[in-house]
């Protein structure tokens, strides 16, 4: 795109762009009032063409069953990775009956959402037209993530929403569908504690899980994204330098040479609980957090390196 024509593209969005700082929107989709935090950082930190500025990229941060996008801020610590280097973040808000206990739909999990059947794909999709009028997103790097039932969400969004999100990066949530039917392939990292006794790795009912939900294991989702993707079916496999005496030791496994650059990537924690990988342990109960990587730190690498094609 020339210089002339990126000015043009960017002069049709508000004239009042939402400034640097915090912000709640709420939009209605489906006959329901939905929210979303977004968080803006620093002019001096956007993305630059030549000497113009540019558009935004976009990082969807999607808080776990149970929770709400207020604890998510807290919980990922994204906006201090978007403050650094340079991306929006992005918090939706699930539903429920209570306001702060919030689930979204991601097949077999979870809670209110699920049973509802609401429909957050559409919500996903409606609200990132919505930021669009509000700021100027680069629509090539929309990316998703999430913490549990967070992830599975964004596992569900790669495969009905692929045209609007270009990678995912779940954390401790794996698919929650039998299958994957994306429009083109969908680059996937994911975190997961080997000791997760909420979405246990292994799949099935987790021993300290409140839903009951029997949850697909790990390796179905990679198997079902490196086949998606058309990924090699062996993975080089790394033993990653224990940096930490807190019980925990990381092992990335790559499966590589997808359609159009995709890759599978799974981190297997050792001894990790359901937490979000270098990040201070919310609570106790939640199990170990690794601190030999940073999971903002990683996605965020992965995220540019797989803008939509």
């Amino acid at each position: 795109m020339s210089l002339s024509a990126l000015f043009v593209c960017l002069s049709l969005w508000s004239a009042d762009p939402l400034p640097a700082g915090d912000h709640q929107r709420s939009l209605e989709v489906d006959g329901r009032s939905r929210k979303y935090l977004v968080h803006v950082p620093p002019e001096t930190k956007r993305p630059k063409v030549g000497d113009q500025p540019a558009k935004w990229p976009v990082v969807l941060v999607f808080h776990g069953g149970g929770s709400n996008a207020e604890v998510m801020v807290r919980f990922s610590g994204m906006s201090e990775k978007a403050d650094e280097a340079g991306f929006v973040a992005v918090y939706p808000s699930g539903s429920g009956r209570l306001e702060k206990v919030l689930t979204f739909n991601g097949g077999n999990c979870c809670g209110y959402a699920q049973l509802q059947k609401i429909d957050d794909v559409a919500f996903t999709r409606a609200l990132l037209d919505d930021l669009a009028k509000a700021l100027p997103i680069d629509e090539k790097r929309v990316f998703a993530t999430g913490m549990s039932n967070g992830g599975i969400i964004s596992y569900r969004l790669a495969s009905e929403l692929s045209d609007r999100v270009a990678a995912i990066a779940p954390v401790g949530g794996p698919m929650g569908t039998e299958t994957c039917q994306p429009k083109r392939p969908v680059p996937v990292m994911h975190f997961h504690g080997i000791d997760d006794k909420y979405a246990p790795f292994q799949g099935g009912r987790g021993e300290d899980s409140l839903t009951g939900t029997k949850f697909y294991s790990v390796e179905h989702s990679i198997n079902a994204w490196v086949k998606a993707n058309g990924c090699d079916e062996k993975p080089a496999v790394t033993e990653l330098p224990d940096k930490t005496d807190d019980g925990t030791r990381v092992t990335r496994k790559v499966w590589s040479n997808g359609r159009e650059g995709s890759e599978v990537i799974l981190f297997e924690i050792q001894g990790g609980g359901h937490t979000w990988p270098g990040r201070p342990a919310a609570v106790r109960f939640l199990g170990t957090t690794t601190r030999d990587i940073n999971a903002n730190d990683l996605m965020w690498e992965f995220f540019q390196r797989h803008p939509m094609k």
